[in-house]
């Protein structure tokens, strides 16, 4: 056998365990959101359950093999050449695809990845195939029926999801209201008899049937008297669920939504494990048929032998990508970015929206809005009053700070449990990104969640979302089947280029992408450390501010266009960071300050504004003079050089002495330098009345006049503001 083989064999290793990985990374949300939105229980207790489940899911894992190796293409139509090089050309899109979409946050579906992957690298293996075998239609190549049929599931079950989240959390809701403490005391071990149940059903059918482990006769019983065993499981969980809340005084919901996470978990890892170690196992069996092939040249064997019998996992293999799976279920960042996406959507907080507006949003919300005016003209007002009571949102006061509650995590957990069963014993592959991702945004709505204020960014993220899957679906196909059409035609040399560069591109998204490493956290205005940081922060960002406007005048003056640009973007980067200190620190911490210290909050806020605008204004001075320069317009005349020279001269005699005035805590001295900023204001005065009084009428002339009243008038501004500033800084280190 060609040395090439085994090295696609060793590639497609290395990818597997890449792939759980970013895998794991990907659809940590499906398992860890609804636990860690209604707070079950703390991080890492979450993480334990889910990684039991993981493991136990990965251990008994038969999965689905047969997706990879012939779910949606025809092996028997392929030599072993094409189908290594199709295997491969899967790998290399697919791992690169699903880490960009982590590196973003954006929950996808591995299941739509590997579909439309293997899809599309059989269509290109099929082209290439096809043109030595002119007889052959490239719909034999594809196993049509299977595909659709894959395929209709999983976007048919976006529909439904979200349709029956929805229908079922407003029942719910109605059921327990918001204050469901004392419903649930007498009804609390039916409501979890029943989501036991169904997650008992979910973990048997969905997680274990098809378990290799599992024995046909026990696989028999559970297919033959799943009606009798349905009801004696809901009368064993609601006597555990009784003894537990009464006797033991143990909070059942958490139990509920816990056994719910771990669930999830295990199937995860028993039934999607192919998405991950599917492509592998298949080009295992190919190499094993390969072996034992003595018809002659190996490379041109037909691969009838893959469609035939199922595929028995090493569980040597099962338990050591069980291992992978939980090690970057806890040290994966790209894994808690991906669930933040999610909670953030599904959240009833106020905030910062993780998403903008959209006009399909916009226009959604609009009708729901009409739609909700007719409904309370003709609904009974004694109905409309009792579900109204019943969907009462809590007070300020009676919050817990978790995303939501335990009732709508055991409703998220429990649906998404029940319809992902009802599929597979019913044979249809869903994805479970798509279902629990859709239910939880359909119980998000109908709890109200989403806000009149905030319903246009939760629905434009919801779209995004989704429509990030359409085109995983579209990017996977597309990329499998150039890649595999490159390396059927090109031949080693492509083989060995497409393997550098998915090891390029993988280097450097691991270890060469940084990105914004800043971590944002609510601002506390009742520790003092804290506030002195920020007005150390925003005093730092200040004297960035001045340093960057001496240089800009001196860049003006001598017409360096690249240097204007380079300032121009730092200006930007301040400008942005601000932003963001607002929207992550700032605004979020002012609901929650005492009266006590509402003048801190205040002057907190006050900081914030003032650096905004002094950037603004900086900015604003930058792109003036970097647009005057890139347009080869003339620049400053003598004079006006040497009256902006000057002013610049006295601004930067002001800041330094002002900023470690701030720094070192003493202020002997900063009123007579603050007086000087009134003197500094009657300047830039006298340099406008100057110049509106001298003629220069050409267009050169007029041009270069508009630009230094914008350069005078724009830095009064910052100084103003930036004194402004200094000012506040000052009264909040003294406070």
């Amino acid at each position: 056998m060609d040395t090439i083989y085994y090295v696609i064999y060793a590639v497609l290793l290395v990818l597997s365990i890449f792939g759980l990985k970013v895998g794991v990374s990907n659809d940590a949300a499906n398992f860890l959101n609804s636990s860690l939105g209604c707070r079950a229980g703390s991080f890492y207790t979450v993480l334990i359950v889910a990684s039991v489940g993981v493991l136990l899911g990965a251990s008994f894992s038969s999965g689905m093999m047969e997706v990879a190796r012939s779910g949606v293409y025809n092996p028997s139509m392929f030599t072993f050449h094409e189908v290594m090089l199709l295997f491969l050309a899967v790998m290399i899109s697919n791992v690169i695809l699903l880490d960009v979409y982590n590196t973003l946050g954006l929950p996808t579906s591995t299941t739509i990845s590997l579909v439309f992957a293997l899809l599309g690298s059989a269509l290109g293996m099929a082209v290439y195939s096809s043109s030595y075998h002119p007889d052959a239609a490239l719909a034999d190549y594809i196993n049509t029926s299977n595909a659709f049929l894959i395929v209709a599931a999983i976007f048919i079950s976006v529909v439904i999801a979200f349709s029956l989240g929805c229908t079922v959390m407003w029942f719910a809701r109605l059921l327990f209201s918001f204050r469901y403490k004392e419903s649930y005391r007498y009804i609390g071990p039916l409501w979890c008899g029943a989501a036991l149940t169904a997650i008992s059903y979910f973990a048997v059918f969905k997680g274990l049937k098809d378990s290799s482990m599992i024995s046909p006769e026990i696989r028999e019983l559970l297919n033959t008297d799943l009606l009798i065993l349905l009801p004696l499981s809901f009368v064993f969980w609601v006597i555990v669920m009784a003894f537990l809340q009464y006797v033991c005084r143990v909070n059942t919901l958490r139990v509920a939504v816990l056994s719910g996470s771990c669930a999830l978990a295990l199937a995860f890892a028993g039934n999607d494990l192919v998405n991950f170690i599917g492509v592998f196992m298949a080009a295992q069996t190919s190499m094993d048929l390969a072996q034992s092939w003595t018809g002659g040249d190996v490379s041109g064997m037909m691969m009838d032998g893959l469609a035939k019998g199922a595929i028995q996992a090493n569980p040597v293999y099962l338990i050591v990508a069980g291992l992978i799976m939980v090690a970057a279920l806890f040290f994966s960042k790209n894994a808690r970015k991906v669930t933040e996406t999610e909670l953030k959507l599904s959240s009833s907080n106020t905030g910062k929206e993780r998403f903008g507006s959209s006009l399909a949003a916009r226009v959604l919300v609009r009708y729901a809005l009409n739609t909700s005016r007719w409904l309370e003209r003709v609904t009974p007002r004694p109905v409309a009053e009792f579900v109204g009571k019943r969907f009462a949102p809590l007070s300020p006061e009676e919050e817990t700070g978790a995303n939501y509650d335990l009732v709508r995590g055991s409703v998220n957990l429990t649906t998404a449990a029940l319809l992902i069963s009802i599929a597979t014993s019913w044979h249809l592959p869903l994805s479970t990104t798509y279902v629990t991702f859709m239910v939880a945004m359909g119980s998000s709505l109908a709890d109200r969640a989403w806000g009149r204020d905030s319903a246009v960014y939760r629905i434009t993220g919801v779209l995004t979302v989704t429509g990030g899957w359409f085109l995983t679906a579209i990017g996977a196909c597309t990329a499998s089947f150039l890649v595999a059409l490159v390396l059927a035609f090109f031949g080693t040399w492509a083989v060995w280029g497409m393997i550098l560069l998915a090891a390029g591109l993988l280097v450097r998204s691991t270890f060469l992408t940084h990105g914004d490493k800043r971590e944002y956290k609510m601002l506390d205005v009742s520790k003092d450390a804290q506030v002195h940081e920020y007005g150390a922060a925003a005093a730092g960002r200040l004297g960035r501010m001045v340093g960057i406007y001496n240089a800009m005048v001196k860049a003006l003056l001598v017409e360096d266009r690249d240097a204007l640009k380079r300032l121009r973007k730092k200006a930007r980067s301040i400008k942005q960071d601000i932003k963001l200190v607002k929207e992550n620190e700032v605004l979020p911490s002012l609901p929650t300050i005492s009266k006590e210290l509402a003048d801190r909050g205040q002057l907190v806020f006050r900081i914030t504004e003032l650096s905004l605008s002094t950037c603004e204004c900086l900015l604003a001075l930058v792109k003036a003079s970097y647009n005057h320069i890139d347009n080869n317009h003339t620049g400053l005349n003598e004079a006006q050089a040497k009256d902006l020279l000057a002013l610049t001269g006295k601004i930067g005699r002001f800041y330094p002495h002002l900023i470690d005035m701030l720094k070192a805590g003493n202020y002997a001295g900063i009123n007579s330098l603050l007086e000087g900023a009134e003197q500094l204001t009657e300047d830039f005065a006298e340099c406008i009345t100057r110049h509106l009084t001298q003629n220069a009428m050409d267009e050169s002339g007029m041009r270069t006049g508009i630009l230094y009243l914008t350069l005078l008038n724009e830095t009064r501004a910052m100084v103003s503001n930036a004194f402004a500033l200094i000012e506040r800084i000052k009264e909040l280190y003294e406070g």
